[in-house]
């Protein structure tokens, strides 16, 4: 955890958070800070997709719900490009631009947009979470699937 990861949650509280993976909700407050502190297992044990990747766009982590939901393996997925080996229906102006857009402005990003995936599938309508902060290594594509 990096020193500005400190300031914005603390080492005791991560470990309650962490601890109780299953109630982190996709739409909660200060979250790019908490997925950071959470190991596989607990982000296996959340009810959403998460995909993280660096300032490279290289996939560091892949959690189950998204790996069932899209039928893509993590061995197939991490350490490929995000948005144009995983992910390219995200490769425009909507998703990939705003990363890149926050990463030049070293701003924050925190979005969440309606959006239909289109890779390797039917259209499916979800709610993608788009989370970077200056302070923070790591980037994410959350994925809410309704129903």
């Amino acid at each position: 955890m990096s020193t500005a990861d400190a300031t914005m949650i603390s080492e005791k509280d991560a470990g309650t958070m962490a601890g109780a993976a299953g109630e982190i909700r996709f739409a909660q407050d200060n979250l790019i800070h908490l997925l950071g502190t959470l190991g596989k297992e607990d982000l296996d044990a959340l009810n959403f997709g998460v995909i993280a990747f660096d300032d490279q766009t290289i996939v560091r982590q892949y959690n189950r719900f998204e790996s069932k939901c899209a039928g893509l393996a993590p061995e197939h997925v991490i350490g490929q490009r995000m948005f144009t080996s995983v992910a390219p229906c995200m490769n425009n102006f909507l998703v990939a631009q705003r990363f890149e857009d926050a990463l030049a402005e070293g701003g924050e990003l925190d979005d969440i947009i309606d959006y239909v995936l289109t890779l390797r599938m039917r259209p499916v309508k979800v709610r993608l979470r788009l989370l970077a902060h200056p302070a923070v290594k790591t980037r994410y594509v959350l994925v809410d699937r309704p129903g």
